[in-house]
């Protein structure tokens, strides 16, 4: 004889497989190159999840409008004084941000600084000659206040500014992709460009996404070694370093983080800042707006500031290397030591 089942059976079998599917979701990745660093995209969802095209798509449209590794880009057409060109959503979206972080750093986030990024030997071209004469000429082409966005079009006070949205334009990507997730119905999720981290729900079991925070190296060679660990949720991470990038002349080491007020690479302790915060962009601006800022000026910031917290890493004044975390930011710490 046929079995029968009557509706509430059938409810009851549906409703215990859809939760036997969510108790049991599979676990997916995918990585690959953008923005001239690595993407890494770690996600939980049911069987048979296909996402990539969705990144690709993201991921292209970020490329198309604020890469300076995209020759075509908005960004670039417009430093090349392309005037046709209109800023798309995520150029004038950028663009905003940045003009916020800037006012509220006192200028020490600027995206106009490129210039003497570049001359300095760590942007795309070749490194120059620096002499203080150099230095005050290539201050003239800063200014991020000289760049207005009206009507779609940029306009710059002076046709030699350029801008340079690499510290802020992946941790945006981060966001974005994070944003496509949501879309998705994805609730667990670990975004990573470069190091700009987006992590949301947890992996099965509730235990919470770890990140590892680099310990300064005493050259730009050694091997990549763990200062600390974090656990983190529904939170983004965003780290700024200077002993990676760097040169040595006459015995004196000059950093990659120009400062713009007087041209030059930045001559304080502070070797490394963290960031945690709601928005990969937020931790990605301002991690660097802190690290040429400085220690003392960027804790104080902070203690009026609650949309974010901090791990520093400094050099005392015995070139001992310590660290300092807000109140916040201890709270996550899961060691001192790699694992």
């Amino acid at each position: 004889m046929k079995e029968i089942r009557s509706p509430q059976v059938l409810s009851f079998l549906l409703l215990l497989f859809s939760c036997t599917q969510q108790q049991n979701p599979e676990m997916y990745k995918v990585q690959g190159e953008t923005q001239g660093t690595y993407y890494a995209i770690t996600w939980f969802d049911r069987p048979g999840s296909d996402l990539e095209a969705g990144f690709d798509s993201v991921l292209l449209a970020v490329d198309r409008s604020v890469s300076l590794w995209n020759p075509s880009s908005a960004l670039c057409r417009i430093n090349e004084g392309d005037t046709a060109i209109m800023a798309d959503a995520i150029f004038s979206r950028v663009f905003e941000l940045s003009k916020e972080v800037h006012f509220r750093s006192g200028g020490a986030f600027d995206p106009t600084v490129g210039p003497l990024v570049n001359a300095w030997g760590f942007g795309f071209k070749g490194k120059l000659e620096m002499t203080p004469e150099r230095v005050d000429s290539l201050r003239g082409l800063l200014g991020f206040d000289e760049v207005q966005l009206r009507n779609g079009h940029v306009l710059k006070a002076r046709p030699g500014i350029r801008l340079d949205f690499n510290a802020i334009a992946q941790g945006y990507a981060v966001d974005l992709l994070g944003e496509y997730l949501d879309s998705e119905g994805i609730e667990n999720y670990l975004v990573d460009i470069g190091g700009e981290v987006l992590a949301k729900g947890t992996k099965p079991g509730g235990e919470h996404w770890k990140v590892g925070i680099e310990k300064p190296a005493g050259t730009m060679d050694d091997s990549r070694v763990l200062q600390t660990i974090v656990r983190i949720t529904d939170q983004a991470i965003a780290t700024s370093g200077n002993y990676r990038k760097y040169f040595e002349k006459d015995g004196i080491r000059y950093s990659h983080t120009i400062d713009p007020s007087s041209g030059y690479p930045v001559r304080h302790s502070l070797l490394s800042v963290t960031i945690m915060a709601d928005r990969c962009v937020t931790a990605d601006a301002w991690a660097t707006a802190f690290m040429v800022m400085g220690l003392e000026k960027a804790v104080q910031f902070l203690e009026q500031e609650k949309e974010m917290e901090a791990f520093f890493i400094y050099s005392d004044t015995n070139g001992q290397v310590k660290t300092h975390a807000t109140p916040g930011f201890a709270r996550i710490l899961e060691s001192t030591e790699p694992e």
